[in-house]
């Protein structure tokens, strides 16, 4: 193991040299002798980092040694067992299989009030028979708790708490986390199991979180779903590209015995592992209580989430005189912090470009419950909003959540950030210009805009648009990050030789999506049109736009012509929207992916009226029909005369019902007297109106 003595003579210690001569030039003596000390550096580096947090390297000067080792350890076919380099994650696994923790890893009681902390002290003493306990206390994590087990001082396995008796085996994910070290330090125990509690910093989360936003994606509600989601993770790599970290604070089995839990905590550095520096030991209760406050008191200056601290008996040999009821020892308690309501810290202001290019600013925060759910994302909906209030990172805001949905920024409630937040001039994910349209924002840019481009795939495969199973949006992100789409066009080029080289894509599944791909070739034109995405038109409004044109030809010659009028001309176009799909058509960047998905795709005419039918008679469907497609039924309604909307309203006259109908929609329909009709009932209207 590594010791201060030991790394004396390294000469990756203490300013290292970082330019190596070519790995083709070393010879496998030196390039084995070089790779044992790069490890040895590397380990006592990731130490004074993550235990001492006193580094002596820079992080240029860090990475050039690891990647060094990385290709020394690649070149010469080096043993890696143990190695730092093992940290960059290994073959994704099918599943996390289930793993016998080595000794229960239980729960332990809390609660938020004072009494519930007397009553817990009350109790101790009346079981040790002594009015004088020491108790050692320490902040409760907001993380995912995991053992992690060492024989020899290496790394063996790690293992999420599961239901306390068995777990899942995330051995290779937490082998990623440069805070979990490869090998133990100086003279640790033949035999050590640990119990950590896995985290992603504060900072980290929200700079992951501002990433995934700018990208489109939802960001994760708290860092301690980030953090479980992320060790999950059935690819290593991906959990080795997330920012977690660890702190220990128990020994759930050992070669050695501890007398307290304080000792634990102070041998735990020693062998390398990182502990909290925020603990301490009292001598009763009233003091821990204080400790408690102090530790609320500096909550939202810590860089990790805690919601509250655990107060244990310091003393092994009293906890095992107290043993454990059958969920939970009687030596431990967790005192609670109240939850964070309403009130919060924005950490950061992105802009998130959206499918037809709006620009929305966003406000990432410290998480808070607002009714009932913890969110840390609220919209500022747009730069004329983020004046008024004059936001600002670092502000303290007031919270709610618009119609119990989505959360917005209110207020601010103190100033303490160092300005107000500057909308961007250009666009962030293409520099194209921003252009402002009253009080809202859009980038220019169109499809030639990454943000826009890749919205722009996962809705034409929506239900709303083409409709093309097993394209959702995991799939589809899963597609842009392998770069094998960058616009819609790109979809009708998949092969099942590049699908099945994704993870989790088998023949039977890659062949499927490029059969309905191939399906997909001759849609109808009022879907075709839903998904290019025309800012404005909806489903409503494409089936108008299909049935007034007729062809995909005659709306392009109408757009190149700047002919608004024609467009007005359509029911439900006014000119804000005849002027949005000139637009939309005129940019350059839109028509290069249109002319490329005409090279694949041959949108089909509308058919004819059928006559008047349904005049004046309005439906609305819900759930899943079997004899039509709901676009085919809606379709159908309005060639012959009828209208087909999207909500229930006083104006509606049925609701047809097919599987799995939506609630809500029920629900409406009978608070405002409207039919209801099951697929069959809807085939006889159609069939005594001589529609069928």
């Amino acid at each position: 193991m590594t010791t201060a003595e030991d790394v004396a003579g390294n000469p990756y210690i203490s300013d290292p040299r970082t330019e190596f001569e070519s790995v083709e030039d070393v010879d496998a003596e030196t390039a084995r002798e070089q790779a044992a000390q790069l490890r040895e550096a590397i380990r006592y580096h990731d130490y004074r980092y993550y235990v001492q947090n006193d580094p002596v390297i820079g992080d240029r000067a860090y990475d050039a040694l690891f990647t060094r080792l990385q290709s020394l350890e690649s070149v010469f076919d080096l043993d890696t067992d143990g190695s730092p380099t093992q940290r960059v994650g290994g073959e994704p696994l099918d599943e996390l299989p289930d793993v016998e923790h080595v000794a229960r890893m239980g729960s332990i009681d809390q609660g938020g009030d004072e009494a519930d902390v007397r009553e817990f002290d009350e109790r101790v003493r009346d079981g040790l028979d002594t009015d004088e306990v020491q108790y050692f206390c320490e902040p409760k994590f907001d993380g995912l708790s995991v053992e992690v087990v060492y024989e020899g001082g290496v790394y063996q396995r790690a293992a999420t708490r599961g239901d306390g008796e068995v777990g899942e085996d995330v051995t290779e994910n937490v082998r990623t986390i440069a805070a979990v070290p490869q090998r133990l330090r100086g003279d640790c125990p033949e035999y050590l199991a640990v119990r950590g509690e896995v985290y992603i910093p504060r900072d980290a989360f929200t700079a992951f979180n501002r990433e995934r936003v700018e990208r489109g994606e939802d960001p994760f509600a708290n860092p301690r779903n980030a953090a479980a989601g992320t060790l999950r993770q059935l690819d290593p790599s991906v959990t080795a590209e997330r920012p977690l970290s660890v702190f220990f604070f128990g020994v759930l089995d050992a070669s050695v015995d501890f007398e307290s839990h304080s000792e634990m905590h102070e041998r735990f550095p020693e062998w390398g592992l990182r502990v909290c520096d925020r603990t301490g030991v009292v001598g009763d209760i009233d003091a821990a209580i204080d400790y408690r406050d102090a530790q609320l008191d500096a909550r939202d200056d810590l860089d990790y989430e805690i919601d509250g601290v655990v107060i244990k008996v310091d003393d092994i040999a009293a906890c095992d005189e107290l043993g454990s009821t059958s969920r939970a020892p009687r030596w431990a308690f967790a005192y609670k912090f109240p939850a964070r309501k309403e009130e919060t810290t924005v950490r950061d202001i992105v802009v998130q470009v959206g499918r037809t290019g709006r620009l929305t600013p966003v406000a990432l925060m410290d998480p808070v419950e607002v009714g009932g759910v913890t969110v840390s994302r609220a919209s500022l909906h747009n730069p004329s909003l983020v004046a008024d209030l004059g936001v600002d990172v670092g502000d303290r805001v007031r919270i709610k959540r618009a119609g119990d949905v989505i959360p917005d920024v209110v207020e601010v409630l103190d100033d303490d950030g160092d300005g107000h937040f500057e909308f961007p001039e250009t666009c962030p994910a293409c520099d194209s210009p921003v252009e402002r349209d009253g009080p809202m924002a859009f980038c220019t840019g169109g499809l030639t805009c990454p943000a826009q481009r890749e919205r722009s795939v996962e809705h034409y495969a929506s239900r709303d648009a083409l409709d093309i199973e097993g394209l959702g949006e995991k799939a589809v992100q899963q597609l842009l990050d392998a770069g094998l789409v960058s616009d819609p066009a790109d979809l009708y080029e998949l092969t099942v030789e590049d699908l099945t080289d994704l993870e989790g894509w088998g023949e039977t599944s890659a062949t499927n999506l490029v059969d309905k791909m191939d399906a997909a070739r001759e849609p109808p034109l009022a879907d075709f049109l839903v998904a290019l995405g025309i800012p404005e038109v909806g489903s409503v409004t494409a089936r108008n736009l299909a049935r007034e044109f007729g062809t995909f030809e005659a709306i392009l010659e109408a757009a190149d012509e700047g002919d608004t009028d024609a467009f007005e001309a359509v029911p439900d176009v006014g000119p804000t929207v005849a002027r949005s799909i000139v637009e939309f058509f005129e940019g350059a960047g839109n028509r290069a992916v249109i002319d490329r998905l005409l090279d694949h795709v041959d949108p089909q005419a509308a058919e004819e009226t059928g006559g008047d039918a349904l005049d004046g008679q309005t439906f609305v469907f819900t759930g899943t029909l079997d004899g039509y497609t709901r676009s085919d039924a809606q379709e159908l309604v309005e060639r012959n005369g009828g209208s087909a909307t999207t909500s229930v309203s006083g104006n509606t006259d049925y609701l047809v019902l097919g599987d799995n109908p939506g609630q809500r929609k029920q629900d409406d329909a009978a608070e405002h007297d409207v039919a209801t009709l099951s697929e069959a009932e809807f085939e006889e209207l159609l069939a005594e109106t001589s529609v069928l």
